[in-house]
């Protein structure tokens, strides 16, 4: 395997460098003094900034993108066989690394690499983490896979030792990481399109807990079911995390104010480390940020610092991110949840601070998510009171004709809540004019480019 070396920097060319993920990477390679191209299917903001500070992006993705001068490629989990730049790749053997495999190398310079994972809540931890590690002026680099308006953007590099990104289960592409403290939130059935049943994840999240670094730590929500399973082939210093009495840190007397921001007691050990507020909504980030409390901790750091970082820390766009009002007084938030646990956690939210009705437009994403959880996700959406439904955001897949929005607004209706399908994204935007009020909720929920309609609504 082809190995960077930050002494020599040398030529990188990203397939797919557009990408929240890959654009991060490439930009951290930039202030390492590399050479940086790449290309996407159409131009961006994020592309525009990358040639801004120095890179070569292309438009398109054909065979006449790859050069001999190129020293390794990067690609993502998207790029398949086929692709015309994969194939010329191949055939000029040029070397290749996954995304995964540049990432787990980046985070070999850096003494104190810490890695965020679990099915749920990585970006909004990993937000936290960045946060108590500004508050402490540890010079974080960070890399995080959303907008964070405290690093202006998704991306910072740091001259310290600490580097804290996301750590992505689907294709196991975590296992290429080896970090200083590994952080696991939970474990859920996803992406089932690649893990065959839930055993197959516990599987993975159990590997993962081995690569941490010799000296390091694991820390773990000690609530699961699965958490023995996971420790069990642990060798490192074990933390666990959770909100009953036998973890090491434990959230108690847990209250939300009017807009759904939790404050909590600490206790680590049977020892109260006091009383923390987040700025960052709901219960479960409650539950999350006692692996950022524990992480910091293990680094030193006081209690002042995690409790400054904590209620400094503002959620990355597109995590109950607050859009404005329509013309008709109706609020509109976005939220990136796609799936059933997610939605619900931010239902629940929600609920406990709207003033009118709730609204979700909903954008499920992949369709083999969509079949795998459809009931689910009708039981959670259930929760608002009324559902408008996109259509399915196919991102690496095609649509083979066995599941449809159509489809979820049948169960949902069955249960009593009011749903509509309407497809596309102007259609779902006349809907809510007409029959929204004053004080009414929308969320636009989901991966895909569902934030749009929100962006139209507060507009206009």
């Amino acid at each position: 395997m082809y190995q960077v070396d930050f002494k020599k920097p040398c030529h990188i060319y990203f397939m797919g460098i557009g990408g929240i993920s890959m654009s991060g990477l490439a930009e951290i390679l930039l202030k390492e003094g590399f050479k940086v191209s790449g290309s996407d299917m159409k131009e961006s903001d994020i592309t525009k900034m990358l040639v801004e500070r120095g890179a070569t992006v292309k438009i398109g993705q054909v065979a006449e993108n790859i050069t001999d001068d190129i020293d390794v490629i990067v690609y993502t989990a998207a790029i398949r066989e086929d692709n015309e730049e994969f194939r010329e790749a191949v055939k000029r053997g040029i070397e290749m690394l996954t995304r995964a495999q540049l990432l787990g190398q980046i985070m070999s310079f850096y003494k104190y690499s810490i890695a965020v994972a679990g099915t749920h809540g990585k970006t909004t931890t990993t937000a936290m983490m960045t946060s108590v590690l500004l508050a402490g002026e540890k010079d974080p680099t960070v890399s995080i896979g959303g907008i964070l308006d405290s690093i202006g953007g998704n991306i910072r590099v740091g001259r310290s030792d600490y580097f804290v990104t996301e750590a992505c289960e689907y294709t196991n592409s975590y296992h290429s990481f080896n970090p200083f403290i590994s952080i696991i939130l939970n474990v859920d059935n996803d992406h089932l399109d690649f893990f065959k049943n839930f055993d197959n994840i516990v599987e993975s999240f159990r590997v993962f807990a081995t690569k941490v670094t010799n000296g390091g730590v694991l820390i773990i929500n000690g609530d699961m079911d699965c958490y023995d399973k996971i420790v069990s082939t642990a060798k490192c210093k074990v933390i666990s995390f959770g909100t009953k009495d036998k973890n090491d840190y434990v959230a108690k007397d847990i209250s939300l104010d009017p807009l759904g921001h939790p404050s909590y007691t600490v206790v680590k050990n049977g020892q109260e480390l006091g009383r923390f507020t987040l700025n960052v909504t709901g219960v479960h980030n409650a539950v999350n940020s006692l692996s950022v409390i524990a992480a910091a901790t293990e680094l030193g750091m006081s209690v002042d610092e995690l409790k400054e970082g904590l209620l400094n820390c503002k959620s990355a766009e597109r995590r109950f991110d607050y859009k404005g009002t329509t013309e008709k007084g109706a609020v509109v938030v976005d939220d990136y949840a796609h799936h059933p646990t997610e939605i619900a956690a931010t239902l629940k939210v929600a609920n406990s601070i709207k003033k009118g009705d709730l609204w979700v437009a909903f954008q499920p994403h992949t369709y083999s998510r969509t079949k795998a959880h459809l009931h689910e996700f009708a039981e959670a959406l259930s929760a608002a009171d009324h559902i408008i439904l996109a259509d399915i955001y196919a991102a690496r897949e095609k649509d083979d004709g066995t599941v449809s929005s159509k489809d979820l607004e049948n169960l949902i209706r069955k249960k009593g809540t009011d749903a509509v399908y309407l497809g596309d994204f102007l259609s779902i935007e006349k809907y809510f004019r007409e029959n929204s009020k004053e004080n009414d909720l929308l969320i636009t929920m989901g991966a895909g480019n569902i934030d749009s309609v929100g962006v139209s609504l507060v507009k206009k």
